[in-house]
């Protein structure tokens, strides 16, 4: 049973990349835009995560820890430079 969830959840997952993708080349300005690449790598993560526990393996939830803390500073970093135009004061 854990078979199907998994492999329900991966396409889910993989569907809404595809559609985050779809999203950030057609965003109609640089928010959306921002938005839909934040929402991208959350959705990596989740992938990151079903495919450890797919694989029984701590390697990817160490990988996940990584891309998550990444991924929120570049986050913060982008709103700073849409709010200010600097990143750096």
């Amino acid at each position: 049973m854990l078979v199907y969830a998994l492999q329900f959840a991966f396409g889910l997952f993989g569907l809404s990349l595809l559609m985050n993708f779809i999203r950030l080349i057609r965003g109609p300005n640089l928010p959306d835009r921002i938005l839909a690449l934040d929402t991208i790598y959350i959705n990596s993560l989740a992938l990151l995560i079903l495919l450890g526990v797919w694989h029984n393996t701590a390697f990817y939830f160490e990988a996940a820890l990584l891309i998550a803390m990444l991924g929120f500073i570049g986050t913060v970093a982008a709103a700073k430079f849409l709010l200010r135009g600097d990143i750096i004061e």
